[in-house]
């Protein structure tokens, strides 16, 4: 019997610990700039806007290509401003999508 209580007691703490780590353990919808390649300029000079995507299933399948360049080739895009990226999270990342946006000219 108290092995039973100190499993239960263990995974409700590991549990508990998992969930209050700052990530959105159902759903989590993130849009923010990759500050590695972000540049300061005025949106009035922003012409074009390219995105590419790759996403991963169960933890076991990925696919895609969420690369800078994919994302260029399909914005037309040959000189940047600045990236920004997505994340989008369902159930503990059970499904997950990376989106890179890129802005420029």
């Amino acid at each position: 019997m108290n092995n039973y209580r100190g499993l239960i007691r263990n995974t409700i703490l590991i549990g508990t610990i998992a969930l209050s780590a700052g990530c959105a353990a159902f759903y989590n919808d993130l849009k923010t700039p990759m500050s590695d390649l972000t540049v300061a300029t005025s949106s009035d000079s922003i012409a074009r806007m390219g995105k590419s995507a790759c996403v991963s299933y169960a933890w076991v399948v990925a696919i895609g290509d969420c690369s800078v360049a994919a994302a260029m080739k399909t914005g037309g895009v040959s000189k940047i401003h600045h990236v920004d990226s997505e994340v989008f999270s369902v159930v503990f990342g059970v499904y997950q999508k990376y989106t890179t946006v890129v802005y420029g000219e």
